[in-house]
């Protein structure tokens, strides 16, 4: 093979997208995370988990519970653009959607996130309009 071979051989490896694989196997079952309980202490600004370490194609699930202390908008846009949407369940009613955009709490309530991370990054999370108030975290997905 000719060094001309070669070089436009190495340049074709090179400009090839790389491959990534997911670290997950979702033949397993969802893992739980822990809870995700906003509207905690005494102002009700409180949450018991701010930040969550996720890892793409692994199946999880969240229970997003409300104290009914403070309403919660619940919003992580960016995140559920990036995201596997298998259901969401509240009250023993599964919503299978492709994308949700906010879940509302008004009152004490609970709803379950089913879900698999499928990009990289940091995603915030918050209560639309109360972040600043400490309603708010992130995920971190790796």
């Amino acid at each position: 093979m000719s060094r001309l071979s070669l070089l436009v051989l190495a340049c074709i490896v090179v400009a090839l997208p790389r491959v990534t694989a997911a670290e997950g196997d979702l033949a397993l079952k969802a893992e739980k995370l822990p809870d995700m309980v906003v509207g905690l202490g005494d102002a009700g600004f409180g949450v018991s988990q701010k930040d969550y370490s996720l890892t793409t194609g692994k199946a999880y699930r969240l229970k997003l519970k409300s104290t009914g202390q403070k309403p919660c908008a619940w919003e992580a846009p960016v995140f559920m653009n990036f995201i596997w949407l298998r259901k969401v369940e509240v009250n023993k009613v599964e919503v299978k959607a492709s994308h949700v955009y906010e879940i509302e709490m008004e009152r004490e309530g609970e709803a379950e996130v089913f879900f698999v991370p499928i990009r990289p990054g940091e995603y915030a999370w918050g209560c639309r309009g109360l972040e600043s108030k400490g309603l708010a975290g992130k995920f971190i997905v790796k």
